[in-house]
């Protein structure tokens, strides 16, 4: 079996459902008493914020690739980092490590074109759903995205930040999240990306009426069965 290096605590309230999934995948593929082998490098979360909200990438990509490089010395044969928005410093830290990263957007975009879906809503943190560096991965694939409008694209960012990430689970903010969907549902999505991993902790499939494409359950799945 080979070694997962996770990157994780961005936030712990989502890695927690990583290391969940992983193991369960690894126990129903091999059975008996089977578990993961996992590396797990679990960051301050608070010093990576405050680089995302002073758009200082620079220095947060810094400080994952020194974790990225620990992780392949200490026996990783790949890396994910367990969360969407810090995918944009993944090509800055690949460049510094051997292994590989498992790419979150990739590992998506091949559970969307499985179930031949074309246009696809994405809901994030502000920086997934505004800039490229998530949306280009679906684009190059040929899937169509679409995002919510600047003041739902607040509400939902205010919610990962001030709630979902300390681990808040509110009804109001559950019934906000499905009225955003249903809006871009009207405008022609077949399914919608939970394109932050905490929001699987908010959102699930039945309460929507299109597929839901929950990216740290699909990432995790698949650093499961890449490792055996």
């Amino acid at each position: 079996m080979k070694t997962i290096g996770l990157i994780g605590g961005m936030s712990w309230e989502s890695t927690v459902s990583y290391y969940k999934i992983i193991n369960e995948t690894i126990k129903e593929s091999l059975g008996g008493l089977h578990s993961a082998k996992i590396l797990l490098y679990s960051v301050d979360f608070e010093e990576i914020e405050k680089c995302q909200a002073q758009g200082d990438w620079q220095k947060s990509g810094e400080i994952l690739t020194e974790i990225a490089i620990k992780l392949e010395k200490a026996g990783a044969d790949f890396i994910a980092i367990c969360t969407n928005t810090m995918h944009k410093v993944a090509d800055m830290v690949q460049e510094k490590i051997n292994i590989p990263i498992i790419h979150i957007a990739t590992a998506t975009a091949d559970e969307i074109i499985n179930n031949n879906i074309k246009k696809i809503a994405l809901l994030g943190t502000k920086y997934t759903m505004t800039q490229d560096f998530y949306k280009q991965k679906l684009i190059d694939r040929n899937i169509e995205v679409i995002v919510p409008n600047d003041e739902d694209i607040e509400i939902i960012n205010n919610i990962i930040y001030n709630e979902l990430c300390l681990g808040v689970i509110d009804k109001k903010s559950k019934e906000e999240y499905i009225k955003i969907i249903n809006k871009l549902y009207e405008k022609g999505a077949e399914g919608v990306i939970l394109g932050c991993t905490e929001i699987g902790l908010l959102i699930e499939d039945k309460d929507i009426n299109i597929p839901v494409f929950d990216t740290a359950y699909i990432h995790a799945k698949k650093l499961a069965n890449l490792s055996i």
